[in-house]
């Protein structure tokens, strides 16, 4: 789907007009309006609820128009038109009193399904929404592919999306930009970087591990990392997870997914930066070399870990990729992963924990995220927190034990990286266990708007 053709500019060409009423005004618009319109409002309990609608009869038998319930008749926030573009017929609209402006987006979402493995898929026409800001829909269309992206790359089944598919997807989206892309795979993955190969080694040869680069942009520009958990499929390893927490474990690549969809967009938006895209892809699978408890590998870093824990290795295969942006000197590495359940059980399914160990970065990072009403929290790095990441054999263990284990984990992964560069890590869910709308139940990007405007802000296009 091209979502850009979901919102065209408003030239007077005919549509079906559409007003949006606030609760609070209701009473006194349905006293405003004639006979017909209030019975067929009264007919289909229309009451001015925000999500609500109803259809309303025309002075000409084909003419019809559209009342919305909304928060603010106002300020359209980014979803208050998400449900009307999923459940209108086909067709052209306009808004009569307020341009869509932040809700282009939710328009747009509203329309996303994801039909891949169905045998008769669910056809609909676009609903085309007509605006007087034409300026602003190459901007919402970008964030709406991007977010269509990692949807459809979370909801494809493991089997067809292992680390070869994320190779071949970040070799898709490369192409039309012409980024050069770096595969790390084999031996050259052993020896460079063992903690990926140390997940990765047990999966079938199809699925080896392997660390994806893209590299895009003039070597003048500051360099920015973005870095991607790709774990396509976590069984746990030999500390197996029980079948409930392995069901949805499909989505444990959405950081790699979000990664890829935001370098996307920084090449789409030609951004003043050198990009750096790192997607450590590997498959966390049980056989008989599989990565044991009480393991201790040698990382790219030097720095040596002992496996405490074999469901604790998305932070294993993010440490030697860091290391790697690091060693590239990169100003700026954002890390998305999929990373805790401690995250979820803090800040529950919507909301990504943020770590920096940047004030500034960090405060930056905020209010893009309110900006675009793409929410994150931040949680702290606690330092006296790093003892529970203590081995008594190694440099240090890959968990910290039940507590604090968003923390620890982020903590964890600070060891890779120096004080001088700047950080930020996304615990993301990348998944919506339940539809809202715009929001379909499955893969969800949680956190790349707000990563993409702070960039839009920190590195301005001229």
């Amino acid at each position: 789907m091209r979502y850009d053709d979901l919102i065209q500019p408003d030239n007077g060409q005919p549509a079906t007009p559409i007003q949006l009423i606030e609760k609070s005004g209701f009473e006194s618009w349905l006293a405003s309006q004639a006979d017909a319109i209030r019975t067929a409002v009264q007919a289909q309990k229309f009451e001015g609820n925000t999500g609500d609608f109803a259809i309303l009869p025309g002075e000409k038998p084909k003419d019809w128009s559209v009342v919305a319930g909304v928060a603010d008749a106002k300020k359209l926030a980014i979803w208050s038109l998400a449900k009307l573009s999923d459940i209108l017929p086909e067709g052209c609209y306009r808004l009569t009193d307020i341009d869509a402006g932040d809700a282009m987006v939710g328009w747009m979402l509203g329309q996303y399904r994801y039909q891949e493995y169905l045998s008769e898929p669910k056809l609909t026409g676009a609903r085309i929404l007509l605006v007087k800001e034409p300026g602003r829909i190459a901007g919402s269309a970008l964030q709406a592919t991007a977010t269509a992206l990692v949807r459809d790359l979370v909801n494809r089944p493991a089997a067809d999306m292992g680390p070869n598919a994320l190779e071949a997807e970040t070799r898709r989206v490369a192409k039309s930009y012409r980024a050069e892309v770096a595969v790390i795979g084999g031996d050259a993955l052993e020896s460079g970087f063992p903690l990926i190969h140390a997940v990765g080694k047990a999966a079938m040869r199809e699925h080896a591990p392997r660390l994806i680069e893209l590299h895009w942009g003039d070597d003048r520009h500051p360099r920015v990392a973005i870095v991607g958990k790709g774990i396509t499929f976590d069984s746990g390893g030999l500390d197996i997870k029980p079948a409930s927490g392995m069901r949805i474990m499909k989505k444990d690549m959405g950081g790699a997914a979000h990664a890829l969809a935001l370098a996307e967009m920084i090449m789409a938006a030609h951004l003043p930066v050198r990009l750096h895209l790192l997607i450590a892809a590997a498959e966390n699978s049980i056989s008989g070399n599989a990565l044991r408890p009480g393991d201790v590998i040698k990382s790219r870093k030097g720095i040596t870990v002992e496996i405490d824990n074999t469901d604790a290795e998305g932070r294993l295969v993010l440490a030697d990729a860091l290391a790697k942006a690091v060693e590239d000197k990169a100003s700026l590495i954002i890390d998305f992963a999929t990373l805790t359940g401690a995250a979820r059980t803090a800040l529950g399914p919507d909301l990504p924990a943020m770590f920096s160990n940047q004030d500034e970065v960090a405060e930056g990072f905020l209010v893009a995220s309110k900006t675009v009403q793409d929410p994150v929290w931040r949680m702290p790095l606690w330092a006296p927190y790093s003892e529970m990441l203590d081995s008594d054999i190694a440099d240090t263990a890959n968990s910290g034990g039940s507590f604090a284990g968003a923390v620890t984990a982020a903590l964890f992964m600070q060891k890779f990286i120096p004080d001088d560069t700047a950080w930020v890590h996304l615990d993301t869910f990348a998944w919506r266990p339940t539809s809202k709308p715009g929001r379909p139940k499955g893969g969800e990007a949680l956190g790349l708007r707000a990563v993409f405007r702070y960039l839009t802000d920190t590195y301005p296009v001229r």
